[in-house]
């Protein structure tokens, strides 16, 4: 009997090993199936080693996941940039990404994307041009199982998956305290950005967060007020011209919705002999706005560090597409429901601090910016001679500019 035993325990051996190995590898199989929402079947492979240039497969294709990024415009300087840091930052991760900018057209903006969803792009990334029109593209690419980023710009009434921007109400309350600090009382100009873009309300209401109790009282009374369609320096020009005339050109501080609205404001007021006489804020730290901040014709910009923007809104977006929970931390409500959001902090720059924030992060160079000032035959000081707390007052206000969501330890299925 013992012999028996002996032969049993020999053929028994090679089953136990045989059916503990498989035991194992269905285990970690299980384990891996993170990166596809947990769907039998549609474990990515990896194709590329941590920490660079790969990433892992579309769990909807053959290939790397494909991303789509739906522009409203690349007519203005800020957008290009935007354009190509998103673009380098997602192809790091190993993404392929497909770019449209509808500049400006509801219909083909919509259009744009619908054929991004057609090709079987693994998430959508829209910068809206219209804030109601394009829940139209978020209903869509849901109904074909893709989930939709906006980027800097809400969607109003639509079920956004992420939304990724700074924190606009702060931009217009940074633009309100800095004219604020200079013109305490008097007649204030507020000229708007688009009606249809929801970050010009999200700025407006920022600026009057502020003011408003200069306005109740009787401090600060608002002149004029109105949006300039699309965002256009020209109808800016207009609006600004028109709030010359209306007041009799006595005008005592002006806050515009952005730079580019801001060189609207600055031309009207150069035509009446005014550049450089009365406050103007602007935001996004447009080369023009520098520009007229070191010569003195606006008082002051507000940064939004795109690099940190088109980083966080290409990993989050990696993530959504393979499915992972991106964790934001804060929510924002866009009138259907509140919307998962990851926030970066504004900077405010003027004339004290332009060398230490944009010009030392890169944005612009100093030979671009103080290209039209000279002191004394040469440029103005080098960052390095502006003082020696200079590089720690940029990096102090670069960490203050990121509120990014924690960083996930494990995949979570969405």
């Amino acid at each position: 009997m013992m012999q028996s035993w002996k032969r049993a325990k020999r053929v028994m051996n090679p089953l136990l090993m045989l059916a503990l190995g498989l035991m194992l590898a269905g285990l970690a199989a299980g384990c891996d199936g993170g990166g596809s929402g947990g769907q039998p079947g549609n474990a990515p492979e990896a194709s590329a080693t941590q920490g660079g240039g790969g990433g892992l497969a579309s769990p909807r294709h053959s290939g790397p996941i494909k991303i789509g990024f739906a522009m409203d415009t690349l007519l203005e300087e800020r957008w290009l940039r935007d354009r190509d840091l998103f673009k380098a930052a997602a192809e790091a991760l190993g993404a392929e990404v497909v770019i449209a900018a509808a500049n400006g057209d509801d219909a083909k903006q919509i259009s744009q994307a619908e054929t991004m969803i057609g090709e079987g792009v693994d998430i959508l990334v829209i910068v809206p041009h219209n804030a109601a029109a394009t829940a139209a593209i978020v209903k869509r690419a849901h109904s074909s199982g893709i989930k939709v980023l906006a980027y800097d710009r809400l969607v109003n009434n639509a079920d956004i998956d992420l939304y990724v921007s700074f924190d606009n109400e702060k931009v217009g309350e940074l633009q309100a305290q800095a004219i604020l600090k200079q013109v305490p009382r008097g007649k204030y100009v507020y000229i708007g950005g688009a009606d249809t873009d929801n970050n010009a309300h999200m700025f407006k209401q920022g600026v009057f967060n502020v003011i408003q109790p200069k306005i109740d009282g009787g401090d600060i009374r608002v002149v004029y007020d109105q949006w300039s369609k699309d965002w256009l320096p020209a109808n800016a020009l207009a609006n600004m011209r028109a709030a010359l005339d209306a007041n009799a050109g006595r005008i005592d501080a002006v806050i515009a919705a952005n730079d580019a609205t801001a060189g609207g404001v600055v031309q009207a007021l150069a035509e009446r002999g005014l550049a450089g006489r009365i406050p103007i804020a602007g935001q996004d730290a447009d080369l023009a706005a520098a520009q007229r901040i070191v010569e003195g014709t606006q008082t002051m910009t507000v940064y939004k560090p795109i690099k940190l923007l088109a980083e966080k809104a290409a990993e989050l977006a990696f993530k959504l597409a393979r499915g992972e929970d991106p964790r934001a931390d804060r929510k924002v409500n866009n009138g259907k429901i509140e919307v998962p959001s990851v926030l970066l902090s504004p900077i405010a720059v003027d004339k004290s601090n332009i060398d230490e924030t944009i010009i030392a992060e890169g944005f612009h160079t100093r030979e671009e910016v103080y290209k039209n000032v000279k002191q004394g035959g040469t440029l103005s000081p080098k960052p390095q001679e502006a003082g020696p707390n200079a590089s720690l007052f940029f990096e102090q206000a670069r960490r203050r500019a990121i509120y990014a969501a924690p960083r996930c330890t494990k995949n979570v299925h969405l």
